[in-house]
């Protein structure tokens, strides 16, 4: 605990330092917005985190890929965290989504702690950051005070970039979230954690573009690996690290596989063959820009930015009794 706590106060410091503006966004959120209402919100969180990571690491890539999930569908006001036939979390790209256990943990315990307080959009937050650092990343100070979203649609996750993308098609939905090209390769720099189903690019092991052979920008001493592990006709919901030798780890060995056409999505690969993002994986390789500056670092200033997407603050929304339902 000493280290995870030495590690959220450098780099906390840092964020005070160099990018004041990062920790207080002017949209009503804050960091420790709870520091009187509920003092013991964010470690309770924490803890709810560390015990299911402690049995299933897993939920580590799940609460980061759900909080951006989140963040992309009406902004990140928990809405993915409804239950209903229709709501979000039912929609293609999220089916697969997993952690919410750990959501529900939290709020169980923030609700006997302080009820009516917390927000599960925070829990959602704040668990994401959490994730990371155990996972073996940086941590940073999460801005809360975000209230519960009261709708969820399916059909409003149609905006969520896609695995088969280009990178004009992903640089324009970050750009509707006031996300730059930077933030696009710093947050799909999370898949250094975390798998992917075989059905979601086994197409490019195959049969890539209608034709017999496979995608041109695989490493071909990596593609045999690739087939023995997805075979043409087998089991599609089968689990492959998106990060080759390291999906448990938050590191930036990502971008060097990037670098060695071993990105397992076509969208994660193409960061490196178009040359508007190519840059920004060779700065996080050690090509380094103004101050130096690492993936560890823009990672946590990418999130902050994200999530403050679309937030409802003060009357806007409302505190979920249970993460799961509207009131």
């Amino acid at each position: 605990m000493g280290n995870y706590y030495f590690k959220q106060m450098s780099i906390a410091l840092f964020f005070l330092l160099a990018v004041p503006a990062t920790v207080v966004l002017g949209q009503g959120t804050r960091v420790g917005f709870y520091s009187r209402s509920c003092p013991r919100a964010e470690s309770i969180v924490q803890s709810a985190v560390r015990s299911r990571f402690n049995s299933n690491p897993t939920v580590a890539p799940g609460l980061l890929r759900m909080h951006f999930h989140d963040c992309f569908v009406q902004g990140c006001d928990g809405s993915i965290l409804i239950n209903g036939d229709d709501a979000e979390k039912m929609a293609g790209p999220n089916r697969l989504l997993r952690g919410y256990e750990v959501i529900d943990d939290a709020k169980t315990q923030l609700e006997a702690a302080c009820p009516g307080v917390v927000s599960c959009a925070d829990i959602l937050a704040l668990a994401a950051r959490d994730a990371v650092v155990l996972a073996g990343g940086p941590g940073w100070p999460v801005p809360t005070g975000r209230r519960d979203g009261r709708v969820s649609l399916s059909s409003d996750a149609s905006n969520l970039p896609g695995f088969t993308d280009s990178i004009d098609v992903q640089k324009q939905k970050f750009a509707a979230k006031g996300l730059n090209t930077q933030d696009l390769v710093t947050l799909v720099g999370g898949h250094t954690i975390g798998t992917s189903a075989c059905q979601f690019f086994r197409y490019r092991l195959y049969n890539f573009n209608s034709t017999t052979g496979a995608d041109p920008s695989i490493d071909t001493a990596f593609l045999p690996q690739l087939r023995s592990l997805c075979p043409e006709n087998g089991d599609s919901s089968k689990r492959v690290g998106l990060d080759d030798r390291s999906e448990n780890r938050f590191d930036n060995s990502f971008f060097a596989n990037l670098r060695n056409g071993r990105g397992i999505l076509e969208s994660d690969q193409k960061l490196w063959t178009d040359g508007s993002t190519k840059t920004f994986v060779q700065r996080f390789l050690g090509i380094r820009g103004l101050l130096g500056l690492t993936f560890s670092a823009e990672f946590g200033k990418s999130m902050v930015k994200m999530s403050n997407i679309e937030v409802n603050t003060g009357t806007n929304g409302e505190i979920r009794k249970v993460c799961s339902a509207i009131n």
